[in-house]
């Protein structure tokens, strides 16, 4: 089959378009999905550029974000069965540790991505859990439903189960031209909440106002904590959502109220921060750390996708063949929205 696979850990240049052998007959309870569409995440940069203790198998088909057929089952699959169009949870869990048993499995000791810790979705055929799976809405074209699953679910459980954003609170989104920014900015929309986002360009700000948010910012330009002040009445945000890390860290502490909470998934500007405890304790705020999301997390947004609510933006659509030249697009920060691969037309 054909994929694209990281041959090295060394970065973009790594990548390379070739044919691998295909998953095998999927096994009890697995199934094979031929992929129609799959979607860039900044996960796929941190992967090409190799992650502490994460060691693939070279040639390894990379992309976690993916969606399209089912084309074979595995003994005791009933929920779906050839020929049905799906959605893709891209984390996968044991399912049967303490965590998984207590239906929160990101925190399985054997978690994994796929395209990070499995073979991935930028490839002709990929191989999931049955469990993974949830169908493909009719109206969600196959570019916004290769698109939606990582960042709407890592979206979803930041803001609902990890800062518990309620109807009324304010909340902060560092960088709307991405695709979790701007998940969770219509999660908070649809919650309920307020909401201050920033973007460096002035498409990705555009965009933010047109997923609801009632203050947009540009961060490179105008100052983000001043402007949450004057949003806010001077009291700061209920929530931060910080993705970026080092380069925003210093304004999302100034920019969260006292009993705030900071909630982060990534560091796409670096991984190391720097906080003094004595902040911390004396405005009391709660700092969290949160991996894409539980399957009853993912029944829940893929419920409302059915619906019609949270559809990603796509930036762009590219042949596989292209793919090389989306990851440099994103790697630029070009991009506001999504970056799909169309891999079988």
């Amino acid at each position: 089959m054909r994929a694209l696979t990281l041959t090295a850990a060394g970065g973009i240049e790594s990548l390379k378009l070739q044919d691998v052998p295909p998953p095998p007959a999927p096994g009890p309870g697995w199934v094979v999905v031929r992929i129609r569409a799959a979607a860039l995440n900044h996960l796929d940069l941190f992967v090409a550029d190799g992650l502490p203790g994460v060691r693939p198998p070279f040639p390894f088909p990379v992309g976690a974000d993916g969606a399209g057929t089912v084309a074979a089952v595995g003994s005791g699959v009933t929920d779906v069965r050839p020929g049905d169009d799906v959605l893709i949870d891209p984390g996968v869990s044991c399912g049967t540790c303490a965590a998984c048993r207590a239906g929160d499995e990101p925190l399985c000791e054997r978690f994994g991505i796929l395209g990070e810790h499995l073979p991935g979705t930028m490839a002709e055929f990929v191989a999931v859990p049955a469990a993974n799976l949830a169908p493909r809405p009719p109206a969600m074209p196959w570019a916004q439903a290769a698109a939606f699953s990582l960042a709407t679910l890592t979206a979803w459980r930041m803001l609902t189960t990890r800062a518990r954003l309620a109807t009324g609170e304010s909340v902060l989104v560092w960088g709307a031209g991405g695709g979790v920014a701007q998940a969770a900015i219509q999660v908070a929309v649809h919650l309920g909440a307020r909401v201050v986002a920033t973007s460096s360009r002035p498409a990705g700000l555009q965009r933010a106002r047109e997923l609801g948010a009632g203050v947009v910012v540009d961060h490179v330009r105008e100052d983000v904590v001043a402007a949450v002040k004057t949003a806010t009445g001077g009291r700061g945000v209920d929530v931060v959502v910080d993705s970026v890390g080092r380069d925003t860290w210093e304004r999302t502490l100034r920019s969260a109220a006292r009993g705030g909470r900071i909630v982060t998934c990534g560091g796409t500007s670096g991984p190391e921060l720097a906080l003094d405890v004595r902040r911390l304790f004396w405005r009391q705020w709660s700092i969290l750390g949160s991996t894409m999301g539980s399957h009853a997390e993912y029944r829940a947004v893929t419920t409302l996708a059915a619906a019609g609510k949270l559809w990603p933006v796509v930036d762009q659509v590219v042949a596989l063949e292209d793919a090389v030249q989306a990851y440099q697009r994103l790697d630029a920060g070009q991009q506001t929205g999504k970056l799909v691969i169309e891999v079988s037309p």
